[in-house]
């Protein structure tokens, strides 16, 4: 079996402080792929990088305290690689990947779109060159992809679907992107092979009672290329304790590595 999370921490010191790596030792996964950690190298501590003797993989954005990407696993990887090849995209530092055979599993922290029409521009650029990676990877390899997609795909993904038609992470463009990463090129959205109950959401707004209340979307993902996909085994989102904005999304796989 494999155990793998998709976690965004909205800042991995925010994250430690609210038990996130206590939780982490305690859950046993096999590999924990993280975004949004708003760090550099240098404030990467001990803990940060080895935690309970998993390794960590990282790409730090170059701004300060923006994005960032890692993968921690307790399995030594044939390869690891940082970044995608995107000269826009690598030092906003976004993408992950480690091997095993003919096996990837990939962190990615999908741009928002959200902040300003400059930023939803970005992410649309984002859309344009990762989809051909992703399918030259699907072509050569078995995946795992995980992290916060940052859409929402269709109205059972997030509460308020009617107020937010022209909003960031719901607009028709970004829907049918991930339409045609599904019905196209191969990949599955795994959550949702094996679990088609509405309100499975993974992030809240700060904003009112959004996480109280449960009005939330579903824009972390695993998503998987059809063989491993179809191993999945169980689903949960991890809402006992809030570590940051999202949940922890876990996917148990009947897969063996190499």
């Amino acid at each position: 079996m494999l155990k793998i999370v998709a976690a965004n921490l909205n800042g991995i010191r925010s994250a430690a402080k609210k038990g996130f790596f206590e939780w982490f030792g305690t859950h046993a996964a096999d590999f924990v792929c993280v975004q949004e950690l708003k760090a550099q190298q240098d404030d990467m501590t001990p803990e940060f990088l080895a935690p309970h003797g998993y390794r960590g993989y990282f790409q730090h954005a170059v701004k300060k305290g923006y994005s960032g990407a890692g993968l921690y696993t307790r399995h030594e990887p044939d390869d690891f690689i940082i970044g995608f090849g995107s000269e826009e995209f690598d030092p906003e530092g976004r993408y992950v990947e480690v091997r095993y055979g003919k096996l990837s599993i990939v962190s990615v922290y999908v741009p928002s779109g959200s902040s300003s029409e400059d930023r939803q521009a970005a992410k649309f650029r984002f859309l344009d060159v990762f989809l051909p990676h992703l399918t030259e990877l699907r072509r050569e390899r078995e995946v795992v992809l995980c992290g916060d997609i940052n859409i929402a795909h269709k109205e059972i993904d997030l509460k308020n679907w009617k107020g937010n038609l022209k909003n960031s992470g719901f607009l028709p463009e970004e829907r049918a992107w991930l339409t045609n990463l599904f019905d196209n090129v191969g990949y599955v959205d795994v959550h949702r092979s094996i679990d088609p109950r509405e309100e499975q959401y993974t992030w809240w707004s700060n904003r009112g009672q959004a996480y109280a209340k449960n009005v939330g979307w579903r824009i972390d993902y695993q998503i998987a290329t059809p063989d491993i996909a179809a191993t999945a085994k169980s689903v949960s989102v991890f809402k006992d304790i809030k570590f940051s904005d999202h949940a922890p999304l876990t996917i148990e796989y009947d897969w063996t590595l190499r």
